[in-house]
């Protein structure tokens, strides 16, 4: 880890949402939409910049591939996948 690199109390939260949203029994082809996410997220309470790359997913539904692709898209461009952590 960069030295100026610091990881947030919050590190993880976004993998926990994504866990949750998308359990592991579940098959890998089920969906899941911006507002299941959004209902998921409110019961984490995430931090402001976390909330906001929730809010940043584009309205469709997603399979759990497709939605840790857009989460890391959004981390890796505000440059906070080292401090929050990125999602799989």
């Amino acid at each position: 880890m960069d030295m100026f690199e610091v990881r947030s109390e919050d590190y993880g939260e976004l993998q926990r949402l994504v866990d949750a949203v998308f359990r592991p029994e579940i098959s890998s082809q089920a969906t899941a939409s911006k507002i299941d996410v959004l209902m998921s997220s409110d019961a984490f309470d995430l931090c402001d910049d976390l909330a906001e790359v929730v809010d940043l997913l584009p309205s469709r539904t997603f399979t759990r591939t497709q939605l840790c692709d857009q989460l890391n898209s959004i981390l890796s461009g505000h440059g906070w996948g080292g401090v929050y952590g990125t999602v799989e």
